[in-house]
């Protein structure tokens, strides 16, 4: 298994890897175009950590640098986390976090940050067995601003 930082040029694994997540996620999702990848991927700020086998996606990571205002530093968000429903349980989760750490750390990037639906029991743990400590915290959504 490969895991790889996507970067400009390789749009067609993320595209394939955005979608994957989608499906895993059972959420709609439209075709992005080249133009949108490209400025995506071109990003610094912007991480997408797939796990290849050869050409196959089993899965990755997405998340996005946030810099701070009360010292010189980042954290990061991951936003999405998601593998292949045949390639679960295998530890391709967990070392798609582990590679993100390892990336985040050689830039000076310490601090690591996700959030869980409460509901989402399996996610919950997941973090929990990766060492990441909870915190109580509400998120608000504003939809059609």
């Amino acid at each position: 298994m490969l895991l790889k930082r996507l970067q400009a040029g390789d749009r067609e694994q993320a595209s394939a890897l955005f979608t994957l997540m989608a499906e895993v996620f059972d959420e709609e999702a439209q075709p992005l175009s080249a133009a949108y990848l490209n400025q995506l991927l071109n990003r610094e700020t912007f991480w997408a950590i797939g796990a290849f086998d050869g050409e196959q996606v089993l899965g990755g990571v997405t998340a996005h640098t946030l810099p701070m205002t009360r010292n010189e530093t980042a954290e990061i968000f991951i936003y999405d986390l998601a593998v292949d429903p045949a390639f679960q349980r295998q530890g391709i989760g967990r070392r798609l976090i582990s590679e993100l750490r390892t990336q985040a750390a050689a830039v000076g990037i310490n601090v690591l940050f996700v959030p869980a639906d409460n509901e989402d029991l399996e996610a919950l743990e997941f973090y929990r067995a990766l060492g990441a400590q909870a915190s109580p915290v509400t998120f608000f959504t504003f939809d059609g601003v």
